[in-house]
């Protein structure tokens, strides 16, 4: 009897141990027009305390919607419960590369994601609404976006990373829809040129942005990883970098958003002394 009570104990604490909560939340962008959805996962204390969360952003690749991050790594649900945070997984379009794009008006995912997105989840949840309670990080295309927006707006987020990013477009200039939302690069240089995250370092100032960029040597994005890294390094720009045995794909982001986790959490502990 006793060993049965023990048994039934130990099956109630693992349905509770990690009790994050999930929630859809439709937001209306009024620059596209349309409702987009996002994932919020919230910690298990979210609901007991009156305390102001710190969010993470984090984006989802070329072909992916906001539901990716959380089926292909549930163990989010633990890891916002081990550091008490907040992760939001926003819908950012199957190939927006979340920037406003400069020949389709349709497509604004940078003003979508720095001014709609923000406003909407700093009024809907207890959330730190500064740069010290924010960070940015994703995978592939969503690596890229991430940093695309963090050079731009320093003002809104603290912290930003890249798993196997897109770091610089150029290279590709045929894949991934980049045509439509740039035009082609023969007739429309300029507009990749503004919209690569290598030509975006100029903005940088030491210590103000904390990076993190992680990328496996057989990746396809390797070399403009490596690339962007020693940009950093000639610029004395302060950052992480990684790079390690792996592939374009879910096991390695599965490791890699374990370490990237770690990096934020360092950074909110900071803002918060």
């Amino acid at each position: 009897m006793k060993q049965k009570l023990l048994i039934l104990l130990l099956a109630c604490y693992s349905l509770t141990v990690h009790a994050a909560k999930v929630d859809t939340v439709t937001v209306w962008s009024a620059s596209m027009n349309k409702s987009i959805p996002n994932l919020v996962i919230l910690p298990d204390q979210y609901a007991d305390t009156k305390l102001n969360f710190p969010v993470l952003y984090l984006l989802h690749g070329a072909g992916g919607n906001h539901t990716n991050w959380l089926a292909k790594v549930p163990r989010l649900k633990a890891y916002v419960d081990a550091y008490n945070l907040i992760i939001v997984c926003p819908d950012g379009g199957e190939t927006s590369w979340y920037f406003d794009s400069p020949v389709d008006d349709q497509m604004r995912y940078e003003t979508y994601m720095a001014e709609e997105l923000i406003s909407s989840i700093d009024s809907i949840y207890n959330t730190l609404a500064d740069k010290s309670g924010r960070a940015i990080t994703g995978l592939s295309m969503g690596g890229h976006g991430a940093l695309y927006l963090a050079f731009k707006h320093q003002d809104i987020w603290g912290a930003a990373g890249s798993m196997s990013g897109g770091v610089d477009i150029r290279p590709f200039p045929n894949n991934w829809d980049l045509p439509k939302r740039l035009g082609t690069y023969a007739e429309h240089k300029n507009n990749w040129e503004e919209h690569t995250v290598i030509n975006l370092v100029y903005k940088l100032q030491a210590d103000r942005l904390k990076l993190i960029i992680d990328c496996g040597i057989d990746d396809f994005f390797y070399e403009v990883n490596k690339r962007l890294h020693e940009k950093l390094l000639e610029r004395n720009i302060p950052h992480d970098y990684i790079e390690r045995p792996g592939q374009h794909n879910w096991a390695y982001w599965k490791n890699a958003i374990a370490y990237q986790l770690l990096f934020f959490d360092k950074h909110f502990k900071r803002s918060d002394r």
